[in-house]
């Protein structure tokens, strides 16, 4: 693997996609965020706590700072901005409309995971997939990883459609894999090789 790998050189030159702009999180982004990352809708299939502004804000902001991968558990947040779109923090430069990660799950076995929110206001437009493979290229060709996979609750059709449309292959479900809001949830695990993404 080439580690570190350091999220600071798409700075200045962001990757561009035929729709997007994929650039680093950004501290500047905290409104643009939250207004997703509040709704229900979003949260009911990620592990994450109810949060306030404040609190939410303080998470995304701690995200952002998160920019270089050097050993496992480490994690770099892309943003994804739809240029043209209004943002609500109002520097005109298009509204971060979602967001995907890359963690180093297995230094040792070059294994990186990758996971994504998006608003749903923009769903079923493709704007995800157009990110995800961006951003999944970007661990193969940039971290050279040898797979990348994705771990979800399997009643998120959404994203295991999109993992489908990456390429990625359901490995498994492991059950009742943790508790959150009140009840227990399953985990599938999607994943991809290196000789499959280079095939395509």
């Amino acid at each position: 693997m080439r580690l570190p790998f350091d999220i600071a050189a798409y700075d200045g030159a962001p990757i561009t996609t035929e729709r997007l702009v994929l650039r680093p999180l950004s501290a500047s982004d905290v409104a643009d965020v939250w207004e997703y990352q509040r709704l229900d809708e979003v949260l009911r299939f990620i592990p994450w706590p109810s949060r306030t502004a404040d609190e939410g804000a303080d998470h995304t902001r701690t995200r952002a700072g998160m920019r270089t991968i050097a050993e496992n558990g480490d994690a770099v947040f892309f943003a994804c901005v739809l240029p043209g779109e209004p943002s609500l923090f109002g520097d005109g430069d298009g509204r971060v409309i979602g967001d995907v990660m890359l963690r180093l799950s297995d230094a040792g076995n070059a294994d990186v995971e990758i996971g994504w929110v998006f608003h749903p206001d923009y769903a079923g437009r493709g704007f995800a997939t157009e990110a995800a493979a961006a951003i999944m290229a970007v661990a193969f060709t940039a971290i050279d990883a040898h797979r990348v996979h994705a771990q979800l609750d399997p009643r998120n059709t959404a994203s295991a459609a999109l993992c489908e449309r990456l390429g990625m292959r359901h490995e498994g479900t492991t059950r009742e894999t943790f508790y959150d809001k009140g009840e227990w949830s399953d985990s599938a695990f999607y994943g991809i090789l290196r000789s499959e993404f280079d095939a395509r």
